[in-house]
């Protein structure tokens, strides 16, 4: 583990790059005014699947439904097709229909804003979790994606095995000023220059800090 890496600095140069790149599609609807539903739905589409896939899925479905209630009223049918090709649609559209009835029957139609409420929802595991709390209510949260992952192995600040893991040492050790944005940047950093196999370091904005750990080709 890495005691060099200034993760003030680390984070504010990714803040300034971050503007000549494009925000991950949940962040990017939560900036529209989404609810926590929508960002839920968004959130559970994105699982598996690329940015731009799952733009246009939630695009079409929230444009029919966009409560728990209007959810119900369609079946499984027409709402896997409103997502198609999202990765494991059919299993997401049946998991959309379980969780909306959950919501109505349990929280009054509501998301609960509490990470513990949250992962007894069917399908919901601890990433989708905090970037509900994140996106859907401005809750310090630290979600971690594979982006995430293996950013924060790569650059030093954490060694872990797994995203959980991550979670948990990130929480221990990521000052929280910057637990809201961190999954924000690093998982447009991650799409665009920090790749998982050969990414563009000859033009990272950080890469004078990197030790660059389980980088074997880079360009």
């Amino acid at each position: 583990m890495s005691s060099d890496l200034n993760i003030d600095i680390f984070i504010k140069k990714l803040k300034n790059a971050y503007k000549g790149w494009n925000a991950p599609i949940v962040t990017f609807i939560a900036n529209r005014g989404a609810t926590p539903f929508e960002i839920l739905v968004s959130t559970l589409l994105s699982l598996r699947t690329k940015d731009e896939v799952t733009s246009k899925a939630t695009i079409r479905l929230l444009a029919i439904a966009r409560t728990p209630e209007a959810i119900l009223d369609l079946d499984e049918k027409m709402i896997a097709e409103l997502i198609y090709p999202v990765g494991f649609y059919p299993t997401k559209a049946k998991r959309l229909k379980e969780i909306s009835r959950i919501l109505i029957d349990q929280y009054r139609g509501g998301v609960p804003d509490e990470i513990d409420e949250l992962l007894k929802l069917p399908g919901v595991g601890r990433k989708t979790a905090n970037l509900v709390l994140v996106e859907g209510f401005k809750k310090d949260a630290i979600c971690v994606d594979t982006h995430v992952h293996r950013i924060s192995n790569r650059i030093g600040y954490v060694k872990t095995k797994n995203p959980d893991k991550t979670e948990f040492a990130l929480r221990k050790k990521l000052p929280k000023k910057h637990w809201v944005k961190y999954n924000e940047l690093l998982v447009a950093f991650g799409q665009v220059m920090c790749r998982p196999v050969s990414p563009f370091c000859s033009k990272c904005p950080v890469s004078y800090m990197c030790p660059k750990k389980g980088v074997i080709k880079s360009r």
